[in-house]
């Protein structure tokens, strides 16, 4: 048996729509997948998890163990987007002020949820372990060290790391001419 769907089986999941070239390892989780678009070259590694609504354009890898919870308003990966291990996105997140219960098995009206989309542009590596909080917006070209945690959006082309994430330095755009190569090839 093959580690990743074929075709057919990919199809009959009920995404949205789905490209060409899509390995989904038969061991991730998906949840809502007709709220899901998958584009074409897109990877999808085993024991990953993803729900709600979720864009993912072309050439995209999501590695070992990283989630992705789209929940309403939405995540969106670029082109040549990647997440590394154990990466985990949240378009939706309870507050922990007091401010509302939280958990889902609580009636809507008693918690206090935030919700706000997550856009990942063209050329974003995000690093092993990080984590991303509702309505962040990561700039193209950007790289993201291991275990940062980023609650605001960041600008294009910088590396970034820590907890809270801070800009290290600029980030090299060689990946434009080699993505120009790889295009007319």
């Amino acid at each position: 048996m093959d580690s990743y769907y074929t075709r057919e089986e990919l199809m009959n999941i009920g995404f949205a729509s789905v490209g060409e070239n899509v390995l989904l390892s038969r061991k991730a989780s998906i949840y809502g997948a007709e709220k899901m678009h998958i584009g074409s070259n897109v990877r999808i590694d085993d024991f990953c998890f993803l729900s709600g609504k979720i864009i993912l354009c072309n050439y995209i890898q999501i590695t070992t163990a990283s989630m992705i919870y789209g929940g309403t308003e939405g995540v969106v990966m670029g082109d040549f987007s990647t997440l590394g291990p154990r990466v985990v996105i949240h378009a939706d997140s309870d507050d922990y002020t007091g401010l509302g219960m939280t958990n889902s098995m609580v009636p809507e009206k008693y918690r206090f949820v935030t919700r706000k989309p997550v856009k990942l542009c063209k050329h974003v590596i995000i690093g092993t372990g990080c984590v991303i909080l509702p309505g962040v917006t990561i700039g193209e070209g950007t790289s993201i060290g291991a275990m940062s945690f980023i609650k605001k959006s960041l600008g294009p082309w910088m590396m970034y790391a820590g907890n809270p994430c801070k800009p290290i330095k600029p980030r090299s755009k060689q990946i434009l001419e080699l993505e120009k190569q790889m295009q007319e090839y």
